[in-house]
């Protein structure tokens, strides 16, 4: 199956960007305004990430960050989306949960991490517990969105035919709110993704891609940090466009609900 020509504009893009980068670094890194071992060169980075790999050091903090980042994401699936699409059908429920949410939300969950740590001492449950808190309120907030998005005309048109509650969510609501549900799933990931990072800092206690970052600065090992961050964003990266940008194609654009933006 070859790939569309619309996939190829987007990796040339893609690469463009990511060389103009990468040059733009590199001559920072040469230019002998900083210093050396503050900034390193791309060949030494790339060496000191070949070696993580290697010897699996990088492959082991990438599971341990992703089975915490997972497992908090994973739980906020299964609590957001559901209470979001009820949230949308029932108003008594909306109008308890939707104040609760304004409240929370604007707490960074970074700021989180001392309580949990005093709550359930350091390890992978506060770092989990991290991700989930971070990962709740974009997918409740966008299930609900979704929900009342729904076209009333399609709601009035299946009940006329005589569609009951659970074919009204099976074959409208759902369908309907899919679009919604996708972004809040993209944007719960990014945030997740961000939360593991930075509640493995503070939380983890040996393994992790954040505790590496932190870990390396104590020693000022910048190219063990720099690995770690092209990890991240290679990570990152890869779930925005295999994993979400996939879902997105085979689902609601494949449906007409959406349309691609033209380049």
């Amino acid at each position: 199956m070859t790939a569309s020509p619309e996939r190829w504009r987007m990796v040339r893009r893609t690469v463009v960007t990511l060389l103009a980068a990468a040059a733009l670094y590199e001559a920072a890194a040469r230019s002998g305004i900083f210093p050396a071992v503050l900034v390193p060169t791309l060949p030494k980075v790339a060496r000191t990430l070949v070696n993580l790999v290697q010897d699996g050091t990088m492959l082991w903090h990438v599971s341990y960050t992703l089975a915490r980042v997972m497992c908090g994401f994973a739980l906020a699936i299964v609590v957001g989306l559901p209470l979001g699409i009820l949230m949308g059908r029932i108003r008594a429920l909306e109008n308890f949960v939707m104040p609760l949410a304004s409240a929370l939300m604007p707490i960074p969950s970074l700021a989180w991490v001392p309580v949990f740590i005093l709550w359930f001492g350091l390890g992978d449950i506060v770092t989990a517990l991290i991700v989930f808190y971070a990962a709740m309120f974009p997918m409740l907030l966008n299930a609900w969105t979704g929900v009342r998005a729904v076209n009333p005309i399609w709601l009035r048109a299946a009940g006329a035919m005589g569609a009951g509650e659970g074919a009204l969510f099976r074959k409208v609501i759902i369908p309907g709110t899919l679009p919604f549900i996708i972004t809040g799933l993209r944007q719960a990931f990014q945030r997740s993704w961000i939360a593991v990072i930075g509640a493995e800092m503070l939380a983890a206690s040996d393994w992790g891609l954040g505790w590496v970052i932190f870990d390396a600065k104590e020693f000022l090992n910048a190219d063990v940090m720099m690995a770690s961050l092209i990890v991240i964003g290679g990570i990152g990266y890869a779930f925005e466009r295999l994993v979400f940008g996939s879902l997105e194609r085979i689902t609601v654009l494949r449906w007409g609900m959406v349309q691609a933006a033209k380049s």
